[in-house]
C-alpha cells in the first residue's frame, strides 16, 4: 500500500461527518482500489463474521481470541469482539467486553454504541490479567448493546433471546430488526424475525410478521437488508406472514422510523406484494435454505442476493449472485444471475458502482461450470465485483486466500471493509480484516 493512498484516505475520512454507517447506505461513484490499506489490525485466529462502523470506529465481531495492530507486535486478548479507529488502525484500549461465545451480527447504535448479536449466553465488562472481569451483564443472552467508550452495557436495553441465536441485525432510527433462529425475543414470542425498540429492546407489537415452514430442521433468517420502508429477508422458510415466499421476501415496514431512539416503534407492517419463485428451486440436500447475503443499492431501487448450494448448473440459483428490482410487483424474476460454478458466496455489498461478492469462489461468469471453469468463466478467487447493470464480472480482481470465505462486507465513504477467515488479501498479509480504499 502506497503512502500517498493512505494520506488521501485519512483526508477523506476527516471530511466525512461523524455518524453511523449501515449496509446499503453508501454510494460510490467508482470501484474501490485493488490495493488494501496497510493500517487495518490483524485478527490472529478464528473468523470474522460481522463488521459495523460507528462514526470513525470500526467494530469487528466473530469467533476469535487474539488481535494486534498492523504496525505493532503486542498481542491483545479480545473475546469475539473488538474495535479500532478507521483512520489509524489503532485498537481501542477501553473497549474489551468479554462475550463467552461467537458474535454473528453487528449494527451501529446512536450515541457511540453498538448492538451485538450471536451465540453468547454471557457477557462481562472486560478482560484482564486474570481473565474475564467480574460482573455479568444483565439481559445479554444473544443480543446486547454496548458503549464503545468502555465496553459497558447501555442501561435499560434488555432484549433477552430465547430458544436460539441472532444471526443478522439491521437498524433504522428507533427500530432494531433482528433475525436468527430464536423463538422469543424482547419479552415476546417471535420466530426468527422481530422488530425491537432500539432503546429498550422490547418487541414491537406493530411488527408480528414471521417466517414459517422451513425446508430444514428449523426456521431461520440468514440475512436481512433495509432500505427506506423496505426490509428484505432471506433464509430457511417457505412462507412469510402466512404468504408463499420461498427463502426470500420483502416487508413494507410501515412508515417513518423516526430519527431518535424513542417513538415510531408501533407502526404496522405487512408483507409486500413482491414474490419470486427463483429460490423455490432445490440445491444440494445439505443446503435446504441457501440464501446467505442481501444488500440494497444506495438508492434502494434494487438489491442483490448471494447463495450457497452446490454446482447445480445455470437453471438453478445455487452458488450465485442475483439482482432484483425492489419496486416490482407480483411475481418477480431476477434481472440477472451470475454463477460461480460450484462455490459458495456468503457476503455482498452494493455501492452503485459495483456489486461486491465474497465467499470461497474460484470463478464468476461461470453458469456451465461444475466445480470447473466452464465457457466464459473468469477467475475471481475469494472476492470479486459485478457490474450492477449487466451482471457480468468487472475487471477488479485483487484476489484473496479462499478459506471458508468472506463473511462480512461494509462499504463506507472511504472504501470497502472485508472480514473473513484467511490472511492473504490483495496479495498482502491482512489477517481476517482488510479494507480496499476508494482511489
Amino acid at each position: 500500500m502506497f503512502a500517498r493512498t493512505t494520506s488521501v484516505l485519512v483526508a477523506a475520512l476527516i471530511l466525512v461527518p461523524p455518524g453511523i454507517a449501515a449496509a446499503g447506505t453508501t454510494k460510490h461513484d467508482r470501484v474501490v482500489s485493488a490495493d488494501p490499506v496497510d493500517t487495518t489490525p490483524h485478527v490472529l485466529d478464528g473468523i470474522v463474521d460481522a463488521i459495523a462502523l460507528v462514526g470513525g470506529t470500526v467494530v469487528v465481531g466473530g469467533s476469535f481470541d487474539r488481535v494486534r495492530e498492523a504496525r505493532g507486535t503486542t498481542v491483545l486478548e479480545r473475546s469475539n469482539l473488538f474495535a479500532y479507529d478507521l483512520a489509524t488502525g489503532r485498537i481501542l484500549p477501553g473497549f474489551e467486553p468479554y462475550l463467552d461465545r461467537p458474535v454473528r451480527a453487528l449494527a451501529p447504535g446512536a450515541d457511540g454504541t453498538v448492538y451485538a448479536g450471536g451465540d453468547f449466553t454471557e457477557a462481562r465488562t472486560g478482560t484482564g490479567d486474570d481473565g474475564p472481569a467480574n460482573g455479568a451483564l444483565a439481559d445479554t443472552r444473544g443480543l446486547v448493546r454496548l458503549r464503545l467508550s468502555d465496553g459497558s452495557p447501555v442501561p435499560g436495553f434488555g432484549a433477552r433471546v430465547r430458544g436460539g441465536t441472532v444471526t443478522t441485525l439491521a437498524v433504522q432510527g428507533s427500530r432494531l430488526y433482528a433475525g436468527g433462529d430464536f423463538t422469543g425475543i424482547g419479552g415476546a414470542r417471535r420466530t426468527a424475525l422481530a422488530r425491537l425498540d432500539a432503546r429498550t429492546g422490547a418487541a414491537d407489537p406493530g411488527f408480528a410478521i414471521e417466517p414459517d415452514r422451513s425446508r430444514g430442521r428449523r426456521v431461520r433468517v440468514h440475512a436481512m437488508a433495509l432500505s427506506g420502508d423496505r426490509l428484505a429477508v432471506g433464509g430457511d422458510f417457505t412462507t412469510l406472514g402466512g404468504l408463499s415466499r420461498p427463502q426470500l421476501g420483502l416487508v413494507d415496514t410501515g412508515g417513518s422510523s423516526g430519527n431518535g431512539e424513542g417513538g415510531g416503534g408501533t407502526a404496522p407492517a405487512k408483507v409486500a406484494d413482491w414474490r419470486t419463485a427463483t429460490y423455490a428451486a432445490r440445491c444440494r440436500d445439505v443446503f435446504p435454505g441457501y440464501i446467505r447475503g442481501l444488500d440494497f443499492a444506495p438508492d434502494g431501487s434494487y438489491f442483490a442476493v448471494v447463495t450457497t448450494g452446490g454446482p447445480e448448473g445455470p437453471d438453478k440459483p445455487c452458488d450465485s449472485a442475483a439482482r432484483f428490482e425492489t419496486r416490482a410487483r407480483g411475481e418477480v424474476r431476477p434481472t440477472w444471475v451470475n454463477h460461480t460454478g460450484g462455490d459458495s458466496l456468503y457476503a455482498v455489498a452494493v455501492t452503485g458502482a459495483a456489486v461486491y461478492v465474497g465467499g470461497h469462489q474460484r470463478w464468476l461468469d461461470n453458469p456451465y461450470g461444475r466445480d470447473s471453469a466452464g465457457p466464459g468463466a473468469v477467475a475471481r478467487p475469494g472476492i470479486g465485483a459485478i457490474d450492477p447493470r449487466t451482471g457480468k464480472a468487472l475487471k477488479w480482481n485483487p484476489t484473496r486466500e479462499r478459506g471458508i470465505g468472506v463473511k462480512a462486507f461494509l462499504a463506507h465513504h472511504g472504501g470497502l471493509l472485508v472480514g473473513s477467515d484467511t490472511t492473504r488479501l490483495g496479495h498482502e498479509y491482512h489477517a481476517r480484516v482488510g479494507m480496499f480504499p476508494l482511489p
